[in-house]
């Protein structure tokens, strides 16, 4: 097999959830369902949220509507994509999730907008 790929798994996780953590928790499982194919295919799987809410929490934010939020949400994923090969869009309005395609256009990192595009997952 060739060399394993980090993907970053971006697409809604805050949007169009008002806040509702119950609701972050539902797109945050979503983001996660792609994680065992792309495991699977021999790949790493890397969602920013799996780095970023434990670093809020340490910094003693209380969640992602904390202020301090702005300062580690999308930064982490913008450090992220300085490892990641490979990003995974999933469907659904995201900010965060298109500045994250923005950045791996930017730096030529393959940005597969299924999930069988994903090298090693047949449809």
């Amino acid at each position: 097999m060739t060399k394993p790929l980090m993907i970053l798994i971006a697409g809604p996780y805050a949007s169009g959830t008002g806040g509702d953590p119950a609701l972050m928790a539902q797109n945050l499982a979503r983001l996660e369902e792609a994680a065992w194919p792309i495991f699977r295919a021999g790949h790493i799987p890397m969602i920013g949220e799996w780095v970023a809410l434990p670093v809020l929490s340490s910094a003693g934010a209380t969640g992602p509507g904390d202020p301090l939020a702005n300062e580690v949400m999308y930064p982490t994923a913008e450090r992220l994509l300085q490892h990641c090969d490979a990003v995974l869009r999933l469907p659904g309005e995201s900010r965060g999730a298109d500045q994250d395609v923005t950045i791996a256009e930017d730096r030529g990192i393959p940005v597969y907008r299924r999930l069988d595009e994903v090298p090693g997952i047949a449809a």
